[in-house]
C-alpha cells in the first residue's frame, strides 16, 4: 500500500480495523434490478462530488483492466478502490460534511474485505503497467478517435483519460512518470475543453463533426459571435507580493464576445457556455428564414438588428418611461454588428445568471442599463481599447463576481421580504412581493441605488425581525417595514367593487332607472321620455356620484400602506379625485333638490342649502357637466388608436390632460404606470365584443324589467298601502310599524338574481357565439367514420395544401406525378400516425393493416387507398360480375367505376396479383404461361370482349381459392416441405380454376404459350407450376403486398367500424377534420420558428413499478386489474404485441410497466408525447432534405445501407436539433438521486432511463452542495442541466445560484424559472406534468408556430398561442367523466369565445405557446409571489396582456390533458382554483386590468374569471331569502 498512499501521509496506514456494519449499510440501499457498482458512483455526498467521475471511470474501464479499475474506484463486486477513498479523505479529513462519514465508512468496509486479495496485485510493476495502459488508451482511443468518433464519445474518453492520469499521479511517484506519459497528459489537458459534454452544438469539436455544426446558418452565427476584433484585454495591476494564483489569472484570454464580457464583468463559465449556444441558435434560426441561398458565410445585417430590437424592446420602453437616455450607443466608425451582439449577449448573460431576479424584468433593465454604459466606457473611453490592446485596472474579476456583487444583494432583499410572509400566512400588506420590488424600478428613485450597487441604499436596508432587549427571546416584534409599491393587496370583499366599479355603478344605475320607470309609469319603457319620469330617472347620476365617492375613498384607504412610496403627483391625484368626487356627491343632490317643485324629506334638506335660487335647469346643466368626462371616454373608446397614442405619449400637454381626466368623476384613465398602456384592440375586434355585450345587456335588462321588476311593482305598492294594525313578524321585526320588512323580503331575491343572472346570460350567449364561430372555423365537419370515408379522397390534397411547404402546396394537382407525390407525402405521415397508434395499443394488428397505405405505391397504376376504404369492394365486384346479365363490357365497367374505391380496388388487386404470381414462379415456362393468361385478360378488356372470353360464374370460386392461397402464404410454418406442398397444391387449384372455370379457351392459351416457348424441345415432362419461391414472403415489401391483397379479398364486411377503439376514432377524425380548417401554410423546416417545451416536475410518478401495478387497495383491486377492465381492447392489443416467444421476460415486464404508466398521469407519458414533436420534425426534415429520393419511411432509410440516405437522415436530425429542445425541470432530481426513500429512488432511476431512451431530452435540476467541509456552513445551490450519456446522466451546464430558488415563491413558477435559461428558440410551450401529445398533432406544430408571423388587423402579433386540449381521463370513473366534460367545455368553446370575440383569453397553465423572447424579457411565463399568485399561470397571461401582449386560441391542433379522477382530488383542485380566483381579486393585476380595459372588455374579464365564482356565491345565498319567503307563505 506504500505506492498508493504516497500522496496522503495522514491516511490510516492499516485497513484491518473493524468498522460498524450499521454505518456501512446506511450508505447502501437495497435496489433490486439496478447495477450496484454503477449506482454507487451516483451516491457520492454533495461535498465530495468531484469523486463521482472517478467512480464512473472505474466502471467504464474495469472490464478492460480490472487492476487499473482497482486503483480508480469500484469493481463489479462493490470493491472500493483506494484512490476514491484517498481523495475523499483529502477533501474532508474530519468527515464533517453531510453523509461523508457514512460514505468513507462504506469505502473502508469494502477495502477491508478485499485487502488480502488486492495486496498481491500491488507489485512493483504497477507503476509501469498503469503507464503502459494509459499510453495504450491514449493511442487507441484518443488519437485515433479524433478523426473517427463523435464529439460526445470523445468527451467521455477525455474524461476517462484525465481521471486515469490523476490516478497515475497518485500511484506513481512523480520522478517515475516517463516523458511519453507526461506529453500525452499535457495534450489531453490542452484539448479537453474542446470535448466537454455539450447540449446541442459541439462548437469546438474537431475531427468528425455532427451535421448541425456544418449548417451554414450555424457557421455564420458562430463566426459572428467569435468576432473579437479590437476588443481590449483586461490586465489587473497587482502588487509585487501578490500570490501566484492571482498572477496567473491577471489576464484572462477570450475567444468570443461572451468570454470577453465574462472577463470584464465576472460571469460564470456555465452561464457563458449556455448563453453562447443560446445566442448562436437564435441567430442561426432567424438568419436562415426567407434566405434563398443554401450556402453563405456571413449573417444578414438585419438578423442581428431584429434580434436586438426584440431583446431590448422592454429596456427601450423602460428608458422612455423614466425619461432617461438608453445606454445603447453606436459610434460612427464602430462595428455595429459586433456592438449589437455585445449588447444582446450582455443582456442574456445578466438574465441567465439572475435566478429569482428574473421575475423582476425592470430590475434587470436597471442592471443592463449600467452595464451597457460600462461596456461603452471600456470600448470607447480608453485609448488602448481602440486598437484592442491591454489596459490596466485595479479590480480583480473572477467567475462569480457578477453573482456576488450584483445578483446576491438583490436576491437577499427578495428572500428577507419573503420570510416576512410566514409561509404565506401573513397579510399581503405586511411584506413586499416580487411585484413590489420590481415596481421600485418604475420610478427614477431607483437610480439612488447607484452603480456599483450601494448596499447602504434604502432599497437594501433590511426590515427583518428584531428582538428588543427588554422582550423575551420568543416574543417577536418587527422593525419598521418598508411600504408597498403602487398597490396594496388587502383581503376584503370591497375589492370586487374597487376593481370593477364601473360595472357595479352601471348595474346599480340601470336597476334604479328600471324601478323608477316601472313605479312612475304605465309599465312601458317609452314612459321614460315623459318629463316627470325622465327627471326622476336623472337621479341615477346622484347614485353614480356617491358610488364614485366610495371608490375614491377605497382607493385611498386600501392603498394607504403604499402612500410613503407614492410620488407627490400620485398623492395629489388621489386627493383631487376624492375631492372632486365629494364635490359632485354634494352638488348633484343640491341641484336636484332645487329642481323639485314641492320637496320633502332629504330633498327638502338639500334644497335649503341654496336659498331661493329658482333656476330649475340647474340640475340639467350640472348633469351635463358631470357626464362630460364620460363623453370623452366614449370618444376615446370609439377611437382606440387615439387613446393608445395618448396613453403611450410622453408629451407634457398630454400628460397634463390625462392627469385632469384622472381627477374626474369616473375613472377613464388611470395614473400612468409602466404597464397597462396601449392595450386597446383594433376597430374590428372592438366592434365584435361590443356587439356581443350590447346584445347580452339588452337581453338581460329586458328580462329583468319585464319578468322580475315590473311584475313586483303593483304588489309592492299594494303592500306599502296596506294598513296592518298588528304585525305578526315580531320575531324578525319587533319594532316594525310599517310594511318595509315585507318589501325587503320580497325584493331581496330579485336583487340577488339581478346581480348574478348576467353570468347565466353570458353562458347562453357564449354558447351561441361559440357555436357559430366553430361552424365558420369548420369544426366538426368530420365527426364520424362515415364522414371520414366520404371525404378521404380529398384528404391528401388538403394535407398537401396545409401541412407541406408552400412550394409543394402550390403545384398544380392536374399533373399525375404531383398527385402521386402528394399521396406519397401524405402516406408517409399517415402510416407513421397509424403505427404510433399501434405502438400505443390503441388499434390491433388487423386494424393497423386495414388503415396502412402500402409503401410500394408506385407499383400499380392507381392510387392505393387504405384497405379500410376498399374493404368488401372486391367481394361486391365479384358478385356484381357473377350476376351481370348485360351484353357489353362497358355497362359492367360503368357499374364498377360508379364507386371510385371499388374501381381502384379491382385494378389494384389485378395488378398486384400479376406481380405476386410472377415473383413466386421460379420456372420460366410457368411464368411465360401466366404472362400469356394475363395478356389475354388485358386484350379482352381493351377490345371490350371480357364478358365473352371469361365465365363470370367462376369468379367467386377463384376469389375463395386466392384467399386460401394467400392465407397459407402468410402463415408461419415449422416443416418447410409440408408448407411448400400445401402452397403448391392450392396454387395449382388456382391455375386450374383460371384455365378451366374462368377462361373460355384456357387450355388453348396455355398450349399456345408452351408452343411458342424457345425451350420446347428440352422441356421435361413434369407437373406444371410446382416450382414456387416460398422465401419471397420474407421480403418486407412483398409481404406488405400479399397482406394487402389478402385483406382486399378476405374482408367481406364494410369495415365501417375500423378502428374499433373510440379514442383511435376520435384522433383520426379530428386529424382529418383539422386539415380542412383555417391554418397558416407550413413553412420549410429551416424557415420555421424554433421552439422549446418546458415541463415542471416535482415528485410525481414517473413510471409505475411492478409492485405498484399489483398492489391491491382496500377493495382488493390493483391498478393493473382496474386498467384491464376499463381498457379491455387496448389490453388485448398489448397482449398481441408482446406474445412473441422470442421476447425476453424482462422486456415484457418493462413493456407492461410502460403500458400501465402510459394510461396514468405520469411523467413518462408526458415525455413520450412531447418527443413526438421530434419524431415529426425528423420525418418532415427527411421529406424535405431527401425530396424525390426519400424512402417511404424514416425507418426504411435508417435500415438502408445507402450513404445518401444516411446523409439525409443526419441532416434531418441536425435540423430537428436546431428547431426543437425539450427540458424537464426535475427540481429535486439531485435529492432523489441520493435519497434512501424507495419512491424517490425509483423516480431518479426512471428519469435516468428516460434520458437514456430519448437522447434529445434534457433534465434541469437544483443541486444542493456543501462546498466546504464544515457541516454548519450554508449550502450552495446550482442550476444544472443534464442529458443522457452512455450509462449515466452527463452534466452539461452548472450555474451557481445566490441561494435556494424555491423558498421564496410558489413552487411551480420557481421550478419553471430556474430551468427556463436552458430552453432555446423563439417560442416556448409550457406543458404540465399530466399532459400528453399525439404524433399526428405534432406534425402540425410548424403551422401553429406561423401564427406568430401571421399578419393581423392592428399590426399586433400574438405573444401567446392558446391550443385546444383533449381530456383523456373521462373513461376512468363517473366523476372523471363529469370532470372531463366540464373541462372540455372550457378548453374548447369557452376559450374559443374568450379569444374571439371577447379578447380576454389569458394563460391557463396548459399547452399554450409563448413568444419566448417577449416573455423572458418581461418577467417570464408566470408569476411566483407567495399565495397571491396561487393560480400562477393566469398571472402570466395577465402580465402579457398588461405589457401589450396579444393572446389567441387555435383549435386545429390539440394536446392531451389529464384531470383529477377521484372525489377528493377533484374537490382539492376546485378549491385551489376558487382560492386562486379569490387571490386574483386582491391582486394589482386584476385591479389594473379592470380599469385599463374598456367597459365591455372589462365585463368580459370579470364574468370569465372572478365573476363566475362571485355569481355562484350569490346564487347560493339567494336561495335563503327565497326559502324564507316560501316558508312564510306556507305558514
Amino acid at each position: 500500500m506504500e505506492a498508493s498512499s504516497s500522496g496522503t501521509a495522514e491516511l490510516p496506514r492499516s485497513l484491518s480495523r473493524r468498522t460498524a456494519p450499521s454505518r456501512a449499510t446506511t450508505m447502501m440501499i437495497d435496489r433490486p434490478n439496478e447495477d450496484a457498482s454503477a449506482m454507487d458512483s451516483e451516491l457520492v455526498p454533495s461535498s465530495l462530488a468531484s469523486i463521482a467521475p472517478i467512480l464512473r471511470v472505474a466502471n467504464e474501464i474495469e472490464k478492460d483492466n480490472p487492476r487499473v479499475a482497482y486503483l480508480c474506484g469500484f469493481d463489479s463486486f462493490f470493491i472500493c478502490r483506494f484512490h476514491a477513498f484517498e481523495k475523499a479523505h483529502r477533501m474532508d479529513a474530519t468527515s464533517s460534511g453531510r453523509g461523508v462519514r457514512q460514505f468513507k465508512t462504506y469505502l473502508l468496509h469494502r477495502l477491508e474485505k478485499e485487502e488480502e486479495e488486492t495486496k498481491p496485485q500491488l507489485a512493483k510493476n504497477d507503476p509501469r503497467e498503469i503507464q503502459k495502459y494509459y499510453q495504450n488508451f491514449y493511442q487507441k482511443y484518443i488519437k485515433e478517435g479524433e478523426t473517427s468518433r463523435k464529439p460526445e464519445e470523445m468527451a467521455r474518453l477525455y474524461q476517462i483519460a484525465s481521471v486515469l492520469y490523476d490516478v497515475l499521479k497518485t500511484v506513481v511517484p512523480s520522478p517515475k512518470v516517463d516523458f511519453e506519459t507526461r506529453r500525452y497528459a499535457e495534450e489531453v489537458e490542452m484539448k479537453r475543453d474542446r470535448y466537454e459534454h455539450y447540449n446541442i452544438l459541439p462548437l469546438y469539436a474537431v475531427g468528425t463533426k455532427p451535421a448541425i455544426v456544418e449548417l451554414p446558418e450555424v457557421k455564420a452565427a458562430f463566426s459572428a459571435v467569435r468576432n473579437v476584433h479590437n476588443l481590449p484585454r483586461r490586465r489587473v495591476h497587482l502588487p509585487s507580493n501578490a500570490p501566484d494564483e492571482l498572477r496567473k489569472a491577471r489576464t484572462r484570454s477570450f475567444s468570443d464576445i461572451l468570454e470577453w464580457l465574462a472577463s470584464e464583468f465576472g460571469f460564470q463559465r456555465g452561464n457563458v457556455a449556455n448563453q453562447r449556444e443560446h445566442i448562436i441558435l437564435l441567430l442561426a434560426n432567424a438568419d436562415i428564414r426567407n434566405r434563398t441561398d443554401e450556402e453563405y458565410v456571413d449573417l444578414e445585417p438585419s438578423t442581428v438588428t431584429e434580434l436586438m430590437d426584440k431583446t431590448c424592446k422592454n429596456y427601450y420602453s423602460w428608458c422612455k418611461y423614466l425619461h432617461c437616455k438608453p445606454n445603447l450607443r453606436f459610434p460612427e466608425e464602430c462595428d455595429k454588428q459586433q456592438l449589437r451582439l455585445i449588447y444582446i449577449s450582455l443582456y442574456l448573460l445578466i438574465w441567465g445568471e439572475a435566478s429569482n431576479v428574473r421575475f423582476m424584468p425592470e430590475c434587470i433593465c436597471y442592471i443592463f442599463h449600467h452595464m451597457a454604459n460600462d461596456v461603452y466606457g471600456i470600448l470607447y473611453s480608453n485609448v488602448e481599447a481602440v486598437s484592442g490592446e491591454t489596459y490596466e485596472t485595479e479590480e480583480i474579476i473572477d467567475d462569480e463576481s457578477f453573482l456576488r456583487n450584483v445578483i446576491t444583494p438583490i436576491y437577499q432583499v427578495i428572500r428577507k421580504e419573503a420570510r416576512r410572509n410566514n409561509g404565506g400566512t401573513a397579510s399581503h400588506s405586511q411584506w413586499r412581493n416580487y411585484d413590489d420590488l420590481n415596481e421600485y424600478f418604475w420610478s427614477k428613485k431607483c437610480f439612488k441605488i447607484g452603480w456599483p450597487l450601494d448596499l447602504k441604499a434604502d432599497f437594501f436596508l433590511s426590515s427583518d425581525e428584531v428582538t428588543p432587549q427588554n422582550e423575551r427571546l420568543n416574543q417577536v416584534t418587527y422593525a419598521k417595514r418598508k411600504p408597498k409599491t403602487n398597490f396594496v393587496e388587502v383581503r376584503t370583499f370591497w375589492n370586487l367593487f374597487r376593481d370593477f366599479d364601473r360595472m357595479w355603478i352601471f348595474f346599480v344605475m340601470a336597476f334604479q332607472a328600471m324601478v323608477i320607470v316601472g313605479w312612475n309609469g304605465s309599465g312601458s319603457l317609452g314612459d321614460i321620455f315623459e318629463k316627470n319620469v325622465f327627471k326622476k330617472v336623472l337621479t341615477i347620476f346622484i347614485t353614480s356620484a356617491y358610488l364614485t365617492l366610495l371608490q375614491a375613498a377605497l382607493d385611498i384607504i386600501l392603498n394607504f400602506n403604499a402612500w410613503k412610496n407614492f410620488k407627490f403627483s400620485q398623492k395629489l391625484r388621489y386627493i383631487m379625485k376624492f375631492a372632486v368626487a365629494a364635490m359632485w356627491a354634494v352638488l348633484l343632490p343640491i341641484a336636484y333638490a332645487k329642481s323639485v317643485q314641492r320637496p320633502s324629506g332629504v330633498v327638502k334638506f338639500f334644497s335649503t342649502w341654496t336659498g331661493d335660487w329658482k333656476d330649475k335647469s340647474f340640475y340639467t346643466y350640472t348633469v351635463s357637466l358631470y357626464v362630460l368626462p364620460n363623453m370623452l371616454a366614449a370618444f376615446l373608446f370609439l377611437v382606440p388608436p387615439f387613446r393608445r397614442i395618448m396613453e403611450c405619449s410622453d408629451m407634457r400637454i398630454v400628460k397634463l390632460f390625462m392627469w385632469w381626466a384622472q381627477a374626474s368623476t369616473l375613472i377613464i384613465i388611470l395614473p400612468k404606470l409602466y404597464v397597462g398602456r396601449g392595450m386597446h384592440e383594433d376597430m374590428l375586434s372592438l366592434f365584435k365584443y361590443t356587439f356581443f355585450w350590447i346584445m347580452l345587456l339588452i337581453s338581460k335588462l329586458a328580462f329583468n324589467y319585464y319578468v322580475e321588476i315590473l311584475p313586483l311593482i303593483t304588489p309592492t305598492k299594494m303592500i306599502m298601502n296596506f294598513h296592518i294594525d298588528r304585525y305578526q313578524w315580531h320575531e324578525f321585526f319587533p319594532h316594525a310599524s310599517n310594511n318595509i320588512g315585507v318589501v325587503v323580503a320580497v325584493w331581496s331575491p330579485i336583487v340577488l338574481v339581478y346581480l348574478m343572472d348576467t353570468q347565466i346570460w353570458y353562458a347562453i350567449f357564449s354558447t351561441l357565439f361559440g357555436g357559430i364561430h366553430g361552424a365558420f372555423s369548420h369544426l366538426g365537419e368530420i365527426r364520424t367514420l362515415g364522414m371520414l370515408r366520404s371525404r378521404f379522397e380529398s384528404i391528401p390534397i388538403a394535407f398537401s395544401r396545409t401541412l407541406m411547404p408552400s412550394e409543394v402546396a402550390k403545384r398544380k394537382h392536374a399533373d399525375d406525378y404531383v398527385d402521386q407525390k402528394n399521396i406519397t407525402n401524405f402516406s408517409q405521415v399517415w402510416n407513421e400516425f397509424i403505427i404510433s397508434m399501434r405502438s400505443e395499443d390503441k388499434i390491433s394488428d388487423r386494424d393497423r393493416d386495414l388503415l396502412l397505405v402500402p409503401s410500394s405505391s408506385y407499383d400499380v397504376s392507381v392510387i392505393q387507398w387504405p384497405p379500410f376504404l376498399l374493404a368488401s369492394k372486391i367481394p361486391i365486384a365479384v358478385d356484381m360480375a357473377k350476376d351481370f346479365r348485360g351484353k357489353e363490357d362497358a355497362e359492367l365497367f360503368r357499374k364498377i367505376k360508379s364507386d371510385i374505391y371499388m374501381h381502384f380496388a379491382v385494378i389494384e388487386s389485378y395488378e398486384t396479383l400479376k406481380k405476386i404470381i410472377s415473383a413466386l414462379l421460379e420456372d420460366e415456362a410457368d411464368r411465360r404461361a401466366m404472362n400469356q393468361v394475363f395478356s389475354e385478360v388485358d386484350m379482352s378488356i381493351q377490345q371490350q370482349t371480357f364478358i365473352y372470353d371469361f365465365r363470370m360464374s367462376g369468379l367467386p370460386l377463384l376469389s375463395d381459392k386466392l384467399e386460401k392461397f394467400l392465407s397459407i402464404l402468410l402463415s408461419d410454418y415449422e416443416d418447410q416441405g409440408t408448407y411448400k406442398s400445401q402452397l403448391i397444391n392450392v396454387f395449382q387449384d388456382v391455375i386450374e380454376i383460371i384455365t378451366q372455370d374462368l377462361l373460355v379457351n384456357g387450355h388453348e392459351i396455355l398450349e399456345r404459350a408452351r408452343v411458342h416457348s424457345p425451350d420446347i424441345k428440352n422441356e421435361k415432362k413434369e407437373q406444371r407450376f410446382e416450382k414456387i419461391n416460398i422465401h419471397l414472403i420474407e421480403d418486407k415489401c412483398w409481404r406488405e403486398k400479399v397482406v394487402r391483397l389478402h385483406l382486399l379479398l378476405s374482408v367481406k364486411e364494410s369495415a365501417i367500424n375500423v378502428p374499433q377503439n373510440l379514442e383511435a376514432r376520435r384522433r383520426i377524425t379530428f386529424f382529418a377534420n383539422s386539415l380542412f380548417m383555417n391554418m397558416p401554410n407550413a413553412p420549410r423546416i429551416r424557415d420555421m420558428i424554433s421552439f422549446s417545451v418546458l415541463t415542471p416536475y416535482y415528485k410525481e410518478d414517473v413510471l409505475y413499478s411492478e409492485e405498484e401495478l399489483n398492489k391491491e387497495n382496500e377493495d382488493g383491486i390493483s391498478i393493473l386489474f382496474y386498467l384491464q377492465k376499463i381498457y379491455p381492447d387496448e389490453w388485448t392489443n398489448f397482449l398481441d404485441r408482446v406474445k412473441d416467444p422470442k421476447l425476453p421476460e424482462k422486456d415484457k415486464s418493462e413493456f407492461l410497466r410502460e403500458w400501465v404508466s402510459y394510461r396514468g398521469q405520469t411523467l413518462a407519458r408526458t415525455v413520450r408525447g412531447m418527443m413526438y414533436y421530434r419524431q415529426a420534425l425528423e420525418l418532415q426534415c427527411y421529406q424535405e432534405v431527401a425530396g424525390e429520393n426519400a424512402k417511404f419511411s424514416v425507418y426504411q432509410a435508417m435500415a438502408s445501407n445507402d450513404d445518401d440516405q444516411k446523409a439525409f437522415l443526419e441532416r434531418a436530425k441536425a435540423l430537428a436539433d436546431l428547431k426543437f429542445t425539450y427540458v424537464v425541470s426535475c427540481q429535486v432530481y439531485g435529492n432523489q438521486k441520493k435519497s434512501g426513500d424507495i419512491h424517490n429512488r425509483s423516480c431518479y432511476t426512471n428519469i435516468l432511463q428516460l434520458m437514456l431512451k430519448y437522447p434529445s431530452l434534457r433534465v434541469a435540476y437544483v443541486d444542493e452542495r456543501e462546498e466546504t467541509a464544515d457541516a454548519k456552513s450554508p449550502k450552495v445551490f446550482y442550476s444544472v442541466l443534464l442529458k443522457g450519456g452512455n450509462k449515466f446522466d452527463e452534466e452539461i451546464y452548472r450555474i451557481k445560484l445566490p441561494g435556494p430558488p424555491a423558498e421564496i415563491g410558489e413552487g411551480k413558477p420557481e421550478n419553471q424559472n430556474h430551468a427556463i435559461i436552458f430552453t432555446r428558440g423563439e417560442a416556448l410551450q409550457t406543458i404540465d406534468m399530466n399532459q400528453d401529445n399525439y404524433f399526428e398533432e405534432a406534425f402540425k406544430l410548424r403551422n401553429v408556430l406561423e401564427e406568430f408571423n401571421k399578419e393581423r388587423v392592428g399590426r399586433r402579433k400574438p405573444t401567446i398561442l392558446g391550443l385546444r386540449e383533449h381530456i383523456f381521463t373521462g373513461s376512468v370513473s363517473s366523476l372523471a367523466w363529469f370532470m372531463s366534460n366540464q373541462e372540455s367545455s372550457f378548453v374548447t368553446i369557452g376559450q374559443r369565445i374568450l379569444a374571439n370575440p371577447l379578447r380576454v383569453r389569458f394563460h391557463y397553465g396548459h399547452p399554450d405557446i409563448f413568444d419566448r423572447i417577449f416573455h423572458i424579457t418581461r418577467g417570464g411565463v408566470s408569476k411566483a409571489s407567495k399565495v397571491i399568485n396561487l393560480s400562477e399561470d393566469i398571472f402570466g397571461g395577465f402580465n402579457s396582456t398588461l405589457r401589450g401582449g396579444y393572446v389567441t386560441h387555435h383549435e386545429y391542433i390539440q394536446v392531451g390533458k389529464g384531470r383529477d379522477v377521484g372525489l377528493n382530488p377533484i374537490s382539492i383542485f376546485e378549491a385551489k382554483v376558487a382560492n386562486g380566483n379569490g387571490e386574483q381579486t386582491l391582486s394589482r393585476d386584476a385591479y389594473r386590468l379592470g380599469h385599463r380595459f374598456d367597459f365591455y372588455r372589462m365585463l368580459s374579464f370579470y364574468f370569465t374569471t372572478i365573476g363566475f365564482y362571485f355569481s355562484s356565491m350569490v346564487c347560493s345565498y339567494s336561495s335563503y331569502p327565497s326559502f324564507s319567503i316560501l316558508i312564510s307563505i306556507l305558514l
